[in-house]
């Protein structure tokens, strides 16, 4: 799949899950642009789009735990107010 369909599905998919949860992105589209290429290409080299500021081990039962939105997003945002890559921030 091309890279920018893949960027496009993956944005698609993380703007709905905002739209269902306290969060939102950043407010700084580059930073967002940014952090969703590097999704994607993750999801191109891996198969899954894993937060690209986290490194897959290997072991796909861990690393599901690193795919966006990973599963410390909300405790990093709850201390925060912003997530460790920067692409979801609180709603407030």
């Amino acid at each position: 799949m091309e890279l920018k369909k893949i960027k496009k599905e993956i944005r698609r998919k993380l703007e709905k899950y905002g739209e269902e949860s306290p969060y939102r992105f950043n407010p700084d589209e580059k930073k967002v642009d940014l952090i969703l290429t590097g999704l994607a290409q993750r999801k191109e080299e891996f198969g899954f789009a894993y937060c690209p500021c986290r490194v897959p081990s290997g072991d796909k039962k861990e690393d599901r735990r690193i795919i966006c939105p990973c599963a410390h997003h909300k405790e990093e945002i709850a201390k925060d107010g912003i997530c460790l890559c920067g692409l979801f921030i609180r709603k407030e």
